[in-house]
């Protein structure tokens, strides 16, 4: 994959990262969410300040939609967590996250830091203050304005403007001291903007003389691109959530409030009264000058020309007693030495999978493009820190192979996102190593360290183990070796219905990460719940084989709802995991790891037999939720959508922002009407408000709004009791609103048309009630119906009213005739 691929500096950015090697003063960016950073800001703070820029994402995001998947709550996070990586390799920045778990909208921080662990996210701020040692802060959001914006965003501020008091104190979390320094940030700022004001109008005609403001559109005349342009390019790796930005190019200006610390004079300078050049270090004044000669000889045709002078300059950094400055500095400077030789270092293992207590093989490559004189004096390999004495001269542009294998211990750990490892609240993902916290990454422990004489000087650069592929199409790939169990499984099918007494077959997909697996495979579940056989072996023979093996499941009498749990027995060894791939062309293919097990619900649901067509919007699971509820189900191309396709269809569903994210729906919206015109059902999920909403959306007036009810246990009132929806083939009463996740709804229209029937009415606490959660309408001989709750949230993850609301919803149109229960079928 391109987000694996190794960098390959040119000379002008190796230039540009020996400029940065000469500042020595560092910037933190606070906010709640990926996508919330100010890119333009951290890219000028970064490539033009040049100062070491960091952003604080308080939560991975978990709790957004996804627009290129059905990924959502943690998987969304691991995606938009590898996004945030890729947006700062564009922009220069680096990334950090807390432990605070994205959990949905939230409409004020009380309820967010209710629900988040307060004082554990306010650990995780203060701890990587003390970890990162900003000079300045920046935050997104304003502290001071809770309830006028998303509740994590007010937190984010709310926290980040408590920690600037509290990071110097060695009383406060003096737990973290054991790894890290009491710290004290020099000022603190509010990133105001427009935004903040309600309209550009309001914040033009504002006055700003107490603000300082940052020119930030500069022009790299170097790489060729304004600072815009450049943030444009990394606030477009946001592709979940539809970020995508088009660069611009001219005057830019940023401006910063200051919340705390020390007033500026210059309101232009930042860094005022901040020594941040290298005499801020003790003895570091002739690295700074060193520095300074490196850029004013710098040759851009031969950058190798400075490879003595920056040798010299490692080994003074080596010499300092200050750890924080050289320990950034050291690394800086090995990764431009690597580049100004075109040294090229690589450990590709032979597998992209290995798996505990096993031996893989690797090829090493070690070239050097330049006339420097260098050796390979020896490698170690990690985690068994195994050292190879290779004592080999790296002669000009010849390439040098080298094979070696790497034996993993038994203890390993399996590679997967490391926050979720350990069992999670609402609120907080747990990390129990202090030292993982706020790490971005998956930690991945297997490395090779190639230890290089440079100028007389070993220099170790550790390589990542990668695995390195051709695609006849896309060219050279790669990606990061995974440490896997030696088997897994999975429950093809998450979400099972049944009714009273009723019997299915479930699947369960066996998969070897080695050769010659044989065992057995169990279904555990209660014993009401009656599983034939109790167990069945398998044989797999090679290595990334999987067997789909089946087991006949019979449901008690009662109602009932059960997690299923796959079990793989070898020998005297259990697996339990389900292996999930991620696998996206913008972000590093992702594994995660989690139980193999699915939700089993004995249910009092009916279904009408009625054939639906499903339009995708943005992406969900609605579709196979609907195939489990035993509907038919057509993924509808938008493409196909004629008055003659439709023909054979009762109903048709589009998917989650349908209309955000498929324009040609608009030029097909009177044939959907006149399918509902005709006597048929279209049920349309919720929306954003926004330009591209056609305005004959829905046959009557209807304008969709920001209202929703966040709260899942909100208490229900039905406006509509008698209502065919609540009432046939279901009866629906308040119970089926039990067991929401994340949120009731979203998106609620705030006004209709007096043809829609208003059905449900829920509040969040200290609101006024939002009636807009279900709306039917009759149109023609049809029905028309729009929806903002969170059917994409709650049938994936078995809620059982959902499937019942959901059912009476498709079934408006149908007669008495028409039922049928999944018994009968």
């Amino acid at each position: 994959m391109a987000a694996q691929k190794p960098v390959k500096p040119t000379s002008v950015a190796l230039y540009n990262q020996i400029e940065k090697l000469k500042f020595l003063g560092s910037v933190l960016y606070i906010a709640a969410h990926p996508d919330d950073e100010n890119t333009r800001l951290i890219s000028y703070l970064s490539n033009d300040v040049k100062a070491r820029t960091g952003y604080l994402s308080l939560t991975r995001g978990d709790g957004g939609q996804n627009l290129i998947g059905p990924q959502l709550r943690e998987l969304l996070g691991v995606i938009r967590t590898q996004e945030l990586i890729e947006a700062r390799k564009i922009d220069g920045g680096e990334q950090f996250f807390s432990r605070a778990n994205d959990f949905g909208f939230s409409k004020n921080p009380e309820e967010t830091l209710t629900i988040w662990n307060e004082k554990e996210v306010l650990a995780d701020v203060v701890w990587t203050i003390r970890k990162f040692q900003p000079d300045v802060i920046i935050n997104r959001f304003d502290h001071r304005t809770g309830g006028t914006t998303h509740g994590h965003h007010t937190s984010s501020a709310i926290l980040s403007t408590q920690s600037f008091d509290l990071t110097n104190n060695p009383n406060i979390f003096p737990e973290q001291l054991k790894y890290v320094k009491p710290w004290q940030t020099k000022r603190q700022f509010f990133n105001t903007s427009w935004w903040f004001y309600g309209s550009q109008e309001k914040f033009d005609a504002a006055d700003k003389a107490t603000l300082s403001t940052l020119k930030t559109g500069t022009y790299y005349k170097n790489l060729g691109k304004s600072n815009q342009e450049i943030a444009a390019l990394s606030r477009s790796s946001h592709q979940s959530q539809g970020f995508g930005s088009t660069g611009s190019r001219g005057v830019d200006t940023e401006y910063l409030e200051l919340v705390n610390g020390t007033p500026l004079q210059n309101k232009d300078n930042l860094f005022e009264g901040i020594d941040t050049s290298w005499n801020r270090v003790k003895n570091g004044k002739k690295i700074g000058d060193l520095v300074t000669k490196i850029l004013k000889d710098y040759d851009f045709q031969n950058p190798s020309a400075s490879v003595k002078d920056l040798v010299a300059a490692y080994n003074l950094i080596q010499e300092l007693d200050e750890t924080h400055w050289k320990t950034i500095k050291s690394n800086e400077l090995q990764q431009i030495i690597a580049g100004c030789t075109g040294l090229y270092l690589e450990a590709a293992a032979e597998t992209q999978e290995a798996f505990p207590a096993s031996v893989f093989k690797l090829k090493l490559e070690a070239i050097n493009r330049s006339d420097v004189k260098m050796s390979l004096q020896s490698i170690t390999t990690q985690p068994e820190n195994k050292n190879l004495q290779l004592n080999t001269s790296l002669a000009f542009n010849q390439d040098q192979t080298i094979p070696a294998q790497i034996v993993l211990p038994a203890t390993i750990q399996y590679t997967q996102p490391y926050w979720l490892k350990e069992p999670a609240t609402v609120g907080m993902y747990n990390v129990s190593d202090q030292n993982n916290r706020g790490i971005p990454d998956i930690i991945r422990e297997a490395s090779v360290i190639f230890n290089v004489v440079i100028e007389g000087t070993l220099i170790p650069f550790e390589q990542k183990v990668v695995y390195k592929y051709n695609d006849d199409v896309r060219g050279e790939l790669f990606n990061y070796l995974d440490i896997v169990p030696e088997v897994t499984s999975s429950i093809i099918n998450k979400v099972a219905l049944f009714t009273a007494n009723e019997s299915k077959t479930i699947a369960i997909k066996v998969k070897a990460a080695k050769d010659n697996i044989n065992g057995t495979v169990a279904l555990d579940l209660p014993k009401e719940w009656k599983v034939t056989p109790a167990k069945q072996s398998f044989l797999l023979e090679k290595k990334g084989m999987d067997k789909t093996i089946t087991f006949s499941v019979t449901a008690p009498a009662k109602p009932s709802e059960v997690l299923a749990k796959s079990i793989v027995t070898i020998g005297d060894k259990q697996f339990t995991k389900d292996q999930i791939i991620i696998d996206y062309k913008h972000i590093a293919k992702q594994q995660v790891l989690k139980d193999a097990v699915a939700k089993f619900i004995q249910v009092d649901l009916k279904i009408t037999n009625k054939k639906i067509a499903y339009i995708m919007g943005a992406g969900d699971q609605v579709p196979e939720s609907l195939i489990q509820m035993g509907y038919p189900v057509t993924i509808l191309d938008p493409t196909e959508i004629s008055t003659n396709k439709l023909k054979d269809f009762d109903v048709v569903i589009t998917g989650i922002r349908a209309y955000n994210t498929v324009p040609l729906l608009e030029n097909k919206q009177q044939i959907l009407l006149d399918f509902v015109k005709n006597g048929k059902t279209m049920v349309v999920q919720y929306n954003t408000p926004s330009g591209d909403i056609p305005s004959d959306l829905a046959p009557y007036p209807l304008h969709i709004s920001r209202d929703r009810v966040t709260d899942e246990n909100a208490a229900i009132t039905f406006l509509a009791p008698n209502h065919a929806v609540l009432n046939y083939p279901n009866k629906i009463t308040k119970n089926d609103f039990e067991g929401w996740t994340q949120e009731q709804g979203l998106y609620y229209p705030d006004s209709y048309d007096s043809h829609f029937t208003p059905i449900l009415s829920s509040a969040d606490k200290g609101e006024s009630p939002k009636d807009g959660a279900l709306l039917v309408a009759p149109y023609g001989k049809g029905f028309y119906v729009y929806t903002g709750l969170s059917f994409f949230r709650e049938l994936p993850v078995g809620v059982s009213g959902a499937y019942r609301l959901l059912s009476n919803i498709i079934s408006l149109q149908n007669q008495d005739t028409d039922i049928k229960t999944n018994v009968e079928k």
